[in-house]
């Protein structure tokens, strides 16, 4: 009996002990809110080469002079072929994938709301709302906000370079948390995107912050490793791109 006693009141500990928080230092918790995805476009350039790739294999190139959406999700693009100057105009259900740059209204009004937030300075590098960079979406098959039947979308990946194991994607209706200002100046706080769509094996779903904490286990529960150095009463929403990338790199080994 007195064993079984020990041997419970040990299985106890441990599990508190697992249970309790990591605590993070300064340097660690700035590292961890600083924003590794990619901003999210909507508006493509007319001025550089765009291509579409369907999904017989056909590829084509182009200036896209326009993005149709409804309801924030892209059901059709017009491009201008390079090569005989024709207009065409393309469904978004037989694309497969696609890459166009941003339009320079667009990353100039991403920039005028980087510089309006304080809390980008910390956060957010600039780059990633003025580079130059292609966008790439891709077809995928989702429920929107997890309510709708599965229907195929194009969808923006947002962080090309670790989504080999997690895709995330621009939730192009995604609200922010809200923050202050004062007397006019800068705001201060809020900003950090509420929602977004991710794939990891062959789910793809709808990601809001208030299902984070029940989807961890999901998300990062197969590294032993990355739960232990990140349990999930230790970390925040606001530290998603940056354990997105952690868990991809220690997965990867």
């Amino acid at each position: 009996m007195r064993l079984k006693t020990l041997l419970l009141a040990l299985c106890v500990a441990g599990s508190t002990t697992f249970a309790q928080k990591v605590k993070y230092s300064k340097e660690d918790i700035k590292k961890m809110e600083t924003y590794l995805f990619n901003e999210g476009f909507n508006a493509p350039s007319p001025k550089k080469t765009s291509t579409i790739i369907l999904k017989d294999g056909s590829t084509f190139k182009g200036f896209c002079n326009k993005i149709e959406t409804k309801k924030g999700q892209i059901y059709e693009v017009a491009i201008k072929d390079s090569a005989t100057k024709k207009n065409n105009t393309y469904n978004a259900d037989d694309i497969s994938e696609m890459y166009v740059y941003p339009s320079n209204a667009e990353k100039i009004a991403k920039v005028a709301k980087y510089m309006g937030n304080i809390r980008n300075f910390g956060t957010k590098k600039l780059t990633k709302n003025t580079n130059n960079d292609r966008i790439y979406f891709v077809n995928q098959t989702v429920s929107l906000k997890n309510k709708k039947d599965d229907k195929e979308f194009l969808m923006q990946v947002i962080n090309p370079g670790f989504d080999d194991i997690i895709a995330v994607y621009h939730d192009p209706r995604a609200k922010e948390t809200g923050g202050f200002s004062i007397g006019g100046g800068p705001q201060l706080g809020g900003g950090v995107i509420k929602s977004y769509y991710i794939k990891k094996g062959d789910k793809v779903m709808w990601l809001h912050k208030d299902d984070f904490e029940d989807n961890y286990d999901f998300l990062f529960g197969d590294n032993q490793e990355f739960m232990k150095k990140y349990p999930k009463k230790s970390v925040e929403w606001d530290y998603f791109s940056f354990l997105v990338n952690e868990y991809t790199t220690m997965t990867n080994g």
